[in-house]
């Protein structure tokens, strides 16, 4: 028999609702009295149009920002501007708390902008390599080692989210990370 997954990652095309499903396989988690840390990264739109990316950190519900059209000083990415600083004190740090004081790790998600952090790469490459379960979504077609390694692992399940399946791959999720608890 094979073990199921411990580390579970989505995929899809941009707006398909990777942050709707890993945030809704938080709650669900959450409220089975798993404790949950790491981060979701969500839209920031103004008048319905977006305007940027926002970093919630799920142990303390910081908020920071991870790119914005507004923001200046660090790299850019398309017509934003990505908040180093954010990421590492936010994105990074909350990463790193979750492999300590969690039951599992949420890691949303592993793209460009958030790979141009070195502490984010290292905060990333020490969750993959710990014991814990993980959820994170990463980008569907950017070249680069760590997505190169969670794509090609056979320690890694990869779920592609299409419209079809995105209402149905929640419980498939929650039921197998909440299954690698009972069969430790």
């Amino acid at each position: 028999m094979v073990a199921l997954a411990k580390k579970i990652f989505v995929t899809g095309d941009p707006g398909v609702g990777k942050t709707t499903l890993v945030s809704k396989v938080v709650f669900e988690l959450k409220s089975l009295g798993y404790v949950v840390g790491g981060v979701l990264t969500r839209d920031v739109r103004e008048k319905g149009v977006r305007v940027g990316f926002e970093i919630l950190s799920l142990h303390d519900n910081v908020r920071g920002v991870l790119a914005s059209i507004k923001f200046r000083g660090g790299p850019k990415i398309g017509k934003y501007y990505v908040n180093l600083n954010d990421l590492k004190n936010i994105f990074a740090s909350s990463i790193l708390h979750a492999v300590n004081f969690s039951d599992i790790i949420v890691c949303d998600e592993v793209g460009p902008m958030e790979l141009m952090s070195p502490e984010v790469r290292r905060a990333i490459e020490v969750m993959l390599s710990c014991p814990k379960p993980v959820l994170g979504s990463v980008h569907k077609r950017m070249k680069d080692p760590i997505i190169e390694r969670i794509s090609n692992s056979p320690e890694i399940k990869v779920y592609e989210i299409t419209f079809e399946n995105r209402n149905v791959l929640p419980k498939t999720i929650v039921e197998e990370l909440v299954s690698s608890f009972k069969s430790v």
